[in-house]
């Protein structure tokens, strides 16, 4: 696919290389200063992390989470969150109230200093807050910046309090609207349709985190309330924490011991909650938070919960001779298969590593886990003995299937090294770029849409690696058994990243994967199956944008030799009203049915086709998805298929 070359080089800007290196004026009144809330709406993603779903959603954590903070001080027992008809949300707390005096030095009141100005707030110093999450000081304040409208009225020391915002800016001033017996604080703000391409909610991700702060605060009462549709409303509320945390991540699993382990210590005002159970998976699920934030690149409290908890299990085992003298102690991945733990730590200076503060850096944190653990894991596997063997048989299957995995995995990188040029060609048509950031992938279902996708394709960047029949379903295997599948060893070697502990991103070989399958119940299966192998053995290359979902086309239309193809029902439905009557319709349920022209003109040219990228919003729910639906209980994917059959919007019979 050849380009027309420019007769001059083009610069990003669209002008060219001899005007962009002329010297241009550039003086102080080219100088623009930004003031208040001004620089969160001309960078909004430097804020709140993008425009899309996940930063709108992001709004109303950043309220929340204000709320959280009064729970953290001992004061709030409830939050309520609403979704209005017109997508503005209300969040109401029993808290202590925003303060409504004038700030010292500020000549104005606490809320609108809240509300107006960056980094500003209770919680750099002083004894406003002890323990909080929203370290930055910028989150209210960014919702005001980033809403059409925001609300807030206090209750606070008997009086009602009320001020509004547009866009950032007070348009009502701070009144005092008459007595009252409650305390708290409401704000209610509407997004900006300026700012965000989409303002509706999804109700599926604001539960999960509510419900998520609900586990992590235990007797705090959360409830969230959906006036769209037929008014959906959840109540959070779990007395038992944490431990109400691990039952819930395991409801679909069998666990192998009935006592969720739970240990809660309290220190130097930092307080450390752990509770962790072991059920018959093959999957490792630890969760670590720090002041009700999801660490989820981990850190120092995770470092030590692992260690700990290895060292603690190869003491025991050889203390009660369970371990033959010859035989190795037992590895952290062993001692941690089918381990589902939530480890929670609340501290008045945490150190997070980076703005999105997903890893705790606190040094002293690790040593403080590691004791605990040693400590009382120590005792109570002593005085539940049964427990303790359970464990121990556990880790032993573990390691047997660890020493398995370990050759077969040796066995796929000598076959890659050995069989490169022999094995490879014979399944993956490769492109000729040889740098990754410029190749493509695609994973195609069938040699007949393997053909016509490699006939189809622009060589020089796409790869094609067509896979037969079904790829096997990971979820129920162990690494061992998976790699002696061949259509997983073939997709291992072809990405080049290697998988678990031998997984590399920087040597992917492709900057985009994409998923190609058949637009019918079988090709659905396949890419769950395909999925499914990314979220078990390559996790990082889904959270890290690099998998693709081909979008091809449902129909084809042609009226004489006017030719149009349909994605959907509806877009079916209006092309049809544009072309008028007799218009012949083709239903596509293969690629195959595609001539390779036709293929790439709808699924694979970059300036026309439609893909999705697969992003993992939260763990804990796809966990539970992936366990459901291609788990071994066949009862789960029963009831699951049930209560979402009226959602259903296109099947293949």
């Amino acid at each position: 696919m050849d380009n027309l070359q420019p007769e001059q080089p083009i610069s990003e800007n669209n002008e060219t290389t001899e005007n962009f290196n002329k010297p241009s004026h550039y003086g102080a009144d080219d100088i623009q200063v930004l003031e208040g809330l001004e620089p969160v709406r001309v960078r909004p993603a430097m804020y709140i992390g993008s425009t899309g779903e996940s930063g709108l959603h992001h709004l109303v954590f950043e309220v929340v989470d204000n709320s959280i903070d009064e729970a953290l001080a001992g004061i709030c027992t409830q939050v309520d969150v609403t979704i209005h008809k017109d997508d503005s949300i209300t969040v109401v707390d029993n808290g202590r109230g925003i303060p409504t005096d004038i700030v010292p030095g500020e000549n104005k009141s606490g809320v609108e200093v809240v509300m107006t100005i960056l980094h500003a707030g209770g919680k750099f110093g002083g004894s406003g807050y002890k323990v909080s999450g929203g370290l930055h000081g910028v989150g209210v304040s960014c919702v005001n910046a980033l809403s059409e409208r925001l609300e807030v009225t206090v209750y606070r020391d008997g009086r009602i309090s009320k001020m509004a915002f547009e866009r950032g800016k007070v348009v009502e001033p701070l009144t005092d609207l008459g007595p009252t017996d409650k305390r708290g604080t409401k704000v209610w703000f509407k997004p900006d349709n300026q700012i965000f391409s989409e303002t509706k909610y999804q109700y599926e991700i604001l539960s999960e985190r509510l419900r998520e702060l609900a586990f992590l605060n235990k007797g705090i009462k959360i409830t969230l309330k959906d006036e769209r549709g037929d008014g959906t409303e959840d109540v959070f509320h779990y007395e038992g924490g944490i431990v109400q945390f691990v039952s819930h991540l395991n409801q679909n699993k069998e666990p192998l011991h009935e006592q969720v382990i739970y240990i809660d210590v309290k220190k130097d005002g930092i307080e450390t909650e752990i509770a962790f159970q072991w059920n018959k998976s093959y999957s490792e699920d630890i969760y670590s938070f720090a002041n009700n934030i999801n660490t989820r690149e981990g850190g120092s409290h995770l470092l030590g919960f692992k260690s700990a908890l290895t060292r603690v299990i190869n003491k025991y085992v050889r203390e009660k001779k369970l371990l033959k003298e010859k035989e190795s102690n037992f590895s952290g991945e062993d001692v941690r298969e089918g381990l589902t733990a939530v480890i929670s730590v609340k501290l008045p200076n945490p150190q997070f590593e980076g703005q999105t503060k997903t890893k705790l850096g606190n040094p002293e944190i690790k040593n403080i886990v590691e004791s605990i653990i040693d400590e009382k894991f120590g005792i109570f596997l002593e005085e539940t003995p049964d427990t303790g063997k359970v464990i121990f048989e556990k880790s032993l299957s573990a390691s047997k299937a660890r020493d398995a995995a370990k050759k077969a995995r040796d066995d796929v990188r000598r076959k890659g090294l050995l069989d490169k040029m022999s094995s490879l060609p014979g399944k993956l048509a490769d492109c000729s770029e040889k740098d990754p950031s410029k190749c493509e992938l695609y994973i195609v279902e069938g040699d007949s849409a393997g053909g016509s996708a490699k006939q189809g394709r622009d060589r020089h960047y796409q790869a094609i690696l067509p896979l037969r029949g079904k790829v096997l379903n990971v979820q129920r295997v162990r690494t061992s058994e998976a790699l002696k599948n061949e259509e997983i060893r073939t997709l291992i070697t072809a990405l080049g990243t290697g998988i678990d502990e031998d997984f590399d991103i920087s040597k992917l070989r492709y900057d985009k994967i994409i998923i190609m399958t058949d637009a019918d119940v079988d090709g659905a299966h396949i890419r769950t199956l395909i999925l499914t192998f990314f979220y078990h053995f390559m996790r990082e290359l889904i959270m890290t944008g690099h998998v693709y979902i081909a979008q091809p086309p449902l129909f084809k239309l042609k009226k004489n030799k006017n030719e149009k193809y349909a994605y959907s029902d509806s877009e079916r439905d209006s092309i049809i009203n544009e072309l008028g009557d007799n218009v012949l319709i083709q239903r596509y349920k293969g690629l195959g049915e595609m001539n390779p022209e036709q293929l790439w003109e709808t699924t694979m040219d970059p300036a026309n086709r439609f893909m999705k990228q697969v992003s993992l919003h939260d763990k804990f729910v796809a966990d539970e998805i992936f366990h459901t639906l291609m788990g071994d209980d066949p009862k789960l994917r029963r009831a699951f298929i049930e209560s979402h059959a009226s959602k259903v919007k296109n099947l293949d019979i």
